[in-house]
């Protein structure tokens, strides 16, 4: 081996060594920097909000059903118009959103009032323009429908 060929070998050797120095020295650096300080065991706190993170959000009961939840529920009876209104029609009909009649804009309610209650009635059980059937009250009757509509149109003086 010529004195070129030994000089490159032994530079490579000390670059090398360097290298697995360095290389070990940030092995040691990273140990020390992200040891457990707590060598007890796992923190009870965080083991306690890993529980209530993981827990089931409900459980099946496949025992008898309790006597509190089989009774049957009453229905507290037809609304008046004025509280289907305020329940599921303000929010359109009070604003004009998508083009519904306000309430007491005349201009609007007129030719729609033509038609009469009946026809109005149809109109809001089927849906019309961007109002799905029974508007946002898929849960309201006919006849609370009915309150409503003759609500808002007295209200608008029709």
């Amino acid at each position: 081996m010529s004195e070129h060929d030994k000089a490159l070998v032994k530079s490579f050797a000390g670059v090398l060594s360097v290298l697995v120095i360095v290389a070990i020295g940030f092995y040691f650096v990273a140990d020390i920097v992200t040891s457990d300080k707590d060598e007890a065991g796992p923190n009870e706190r965080m083991q306690a909000k890993i529980y209530e993170n993981i827990k089931p959000v409900g459980e099946v009961n496949v025992g008898d059903v309790p006597a509190a939840a089989a009774a049957p529920v009453v229905a507290a009876g037809p609304r008046s118009g004025k509280d289907v209104y305020s329940g599921a029609c303000m929010a359109c009909h009070s604003t004009g959103v998508a083009g519904a009649p306000k309430v007491g804009d005349k201009a609007a309610w007129s030719p729609r009032a033509s038609k009469g209650v009946d026809g109005l009635l149809k109109s809001a059980i089927s849906g019309i323009n961007a109002m799905p059937p029974k508007g946002t009250c898929a849960a309201c009757s006919d006849d609370e429908l009915k309150g409503a509509i003759e609500y808002m149109l007295k209200e608008t003086g029709l």
